[in-house]
């Protein structure tokens, strides 16, 4: 039954993934080789485990187009200007004479037609978003100087796909106009994509941060992930009906959704779906990899592949030496893009059906994209063994050009921003310090919105969240939390997942703060300590005590609480003892206080800061000190 094929299908996939990654890392070989040889394996040609899988091909295109809006998350339209030099500089010259130099060799070689060789030389001059940035990811090479422009250069590809698509059908040998859809025609099918392009952006800046704050109002968590999953997929259908990249569409979304304060819940709970789409599409595009003809014609696409590399790294290389790259940088950013992409499998497609290039050529380049995507991990593991050895000894920094997008988060990630988390950020704001807000009670992220603060909406509870919101490169996390569970939780979250965080975290009450103290949390902060001393001082003033003396006498109260609070800890689950023990501190608390009240060399307390106070004499401490109602026998205190 198709039922029970589609199931038994799902469970090969499956098992063929998490059989195949491990031991392809094991093996220093990385995740996307193991996806596509098991996919070989598994497909007609091999071991005919599956049947045909171009529909599951064109379903895990999906996770390109994810991984897209992803992308789009990290970049703010104005890093995307910071980075215009790299984008259409460097990406515009490599397609263009990686381009040039493919449909040369199609009409010397090959005896192409200059139109279907313009087709071929733009197809081919694309390279695969989706294994490049997943191998240097794993690779830890995205944030190098190689890795950066690379991920530029991929970026212009992705854009440059809307204008090829809508070249190829003007190097049609037929009039296919017709094939547009809904019938379009030239310029109505121009005006139609400018259109769609404009209303995303609209869209996205007027309509979907308003969805999704009223999708966060239902407090539902499964509603904002499929609210989530809406906006991709409408992103990606309206692209796709207008025959032009789905992923395209979702980069735009995501760019566009880049400064709302969803990013980061958005990032995690589409990341999970990213990752097993990208998973399934490497194993499709292994199972669809035609042996059969490889057998056939081995020589001659061999020999393509082989001129394909060389051509792509000659002008990838070159391009990297004129703009300055370092030595060994341009070897990575050469050898990383020098294959075919997957958006070759689309344009290919839509160059068939448009009576550009014969069904025999589409299949043989078909093949062509499918072994140059293949045999990149390799490229890069004898890139990693070889080549780096010779101009790196030790670890890889990170670019820190200004062409490059730089999104590794903030310094400091403040969880909770209500009254307490708001002070603390200010304050590091006011002192130059960058801070991440997450904040998880939609009214309140609703009310500093108004305010013009940016804040995020999230869990701070979930790990992929956290990821999402830069914790692997803060330094600490402000935690403001007033409910003693939900801190708890979160505390255990970090210190599982980001141990090399500090955590300063806001305790409601003593028993709250045993708990965290319990947790293996260092900086605590009661939340009304010093408020509440500050008004006891000024009360004392008004009581008759001096600045001076008030001042004393609260900082004498918090170091004496302070250490009966570290000292009851032991008891605090043992409410008896815990009480017997807080009644003894108490009574040495009144005495010190009390004998430091008949200290004469009080005046002589040099860690005040006003001026005034410190330079009473000791006749004037004894007249602000004494009583204002002289029949009272209780001490000021």
């Amino acid at each position: 039954m198709p039922h029970d094929n589609f199931l038994l299908q799902t469970v090969i996939f499956l098992a063929a993934a998490v059989v195949s990654v491990p031991l392809a890392k094991r093996l220093g070989f990385g995740s996307v080789l193991g996806y596509l040889v098991a996919g070989v394996l598994i497909g007609p040609h091999v071991f005919g485990l599956v049947g045909d899988t171009s529909d599951e091909l064109h379903f895990a295109e999906f996770g390109v187009a994810l991984m897209l809006f992803l992308i789009g998350l990290e970049l703010q339209p104005k890093k995307l200007w910071q980075m215009r030099g790299a984008i259409f500089g460097a990406g515009g010259a490599q397609v263009v004479m990686t381009a040039a130099a493919v449909c040369g060799i199609a009409i010397a070689l090959f005896g192409l037609g200059w139109r279907s060789a313009v087709a071929v030389g733009l197809i081919l001059s694309l390279s695969s978003t989706a294994i490049v940035l997943q191998s240097l990811s794993e690779k830890n090479l995205l944030k190098t100087e190689g890795g950066r422009n690379a991920f530029s250069v991929l970026l212009f590809q992705d854009i440059a796909v809307i204008p090829i698509l809508a070249l190829l059908p003007l190097l049609a040998t037929v009039d296919v106009s017709a094939d547009h859809p809904g019938g379009l025609q030239g310029w109505a099918y121009a005006l139609a994509v400018l259109a769609a392009i404009g209303g995303l952006v609209l869209a996205g800046r007027y309509l979907l941060s308003p969805l999704l704050r009223l999708v966060v109002g239902a407090r539902t968590r499964e509603l904002f992930t499929a609210c989530a999953l809406l906006i991709v997929l409408s992103a990606a259908a309206i692209m796709s009906w207008l025959e032009l990249s789905p992923a395209l569409g979702t980069f735009i979304a995501g760019v566009v959704l880049a400064e709302s304060e969803f990013r980061h819940e958005l990032e995690a709970d589409i990341e999970p779906f990213k990752g097993l789409l990208l998973g399934l599409f490497f194993l499709a595009v292994g199972a669809n990899l035609d042996l059969a003809l490889v057998m056939q014609k081995p020589l001659l696409l061999l020999g393509l592949l082989l001129m394909l590399v060389v051509v792509k790294f000659i002008v990838l290389f070159a391009l990297a030496r004129v703009r300055g790259m370092a030595c060994g940088e341009d070897w990575l950013f050469a050898v990383s893009l020098a294959q075919a992409g997957e958006f070759g499998f689309v344009l290919l497609a839509y160059a068939s059906n448009n009576r550009v290039l014969s069904e025999d050529v589409s299949s043989l380049l078909i093949a062509l994209i499918a072994l140059s995507m293949a045999v990149t991990p390799l490229l890069l593991l004898a890139y990693e063994q070889l080549i780096q050895p010779r101009f790196f000894t030790g670890p890889r920094q990170p670019d820190v050009t200004d062409s490059a997008p730089r999104d590794d988060g903030t310094p400091v990630i403040i969880i909770g921003y209500g009254r307490y988390g708001q002070i603390a950020g200010r304050l590091l704001n006011a002192c130059g310090f960058d801070t991440t807000l997450l904040e998880h009670n939609a009214e309140q992220l609703e009310l500093v919105r108004r305010y013009g603060i940016k804040a995020y909406y999230g869990d701070a509870s979930r790990e992929d969240l956290l990821h999402a919101a830069g914790a692997e490169n803060a330094q600490l996390v402000i935690l403001t939390l007033s409910d003693q569970a939900a801190s708890l939780e979160i505390v255990s979250r970090i210190q599982k997942h980001f141990p090399h965080l500090a955590i300063l975290a806001r305790a409601r009450n003593r028993m709250h703060q045993y708990a965290l103290m319990e947790a293996g949390v260092k900086y605590i902060y009661r939340e009304t300590v010093d408020s509440a001393l500050e008004i006891g001082a000024g009360a004392l003033q008004l009581l008759g005590l001096s600045r001076l003396q008030a001042e004393r006498a609260a900082r004498k109260f918090k170091q004496h609480d302070q250490r009966m609070l570290e000292s009851l800890f032991p008891y605090w689950r043992d409410e008896s003892q815990h009480i017997a023990k807080t009644r003894i501190y108490r009574e040495q608390l009144l005495q010190a206080l009390q004998e430091d009240r008949r200290d004469p060399d009080l005046h002589l307390d040099h860690h005040w800061s006003d001026r005034k106070d410190s330079k009473l004499t000791r006749d004037d401490l004894r007249v602000n000190s004494a009583p204002k109602n002289p029949t009272s026998s209780k001490p000021g205190l």
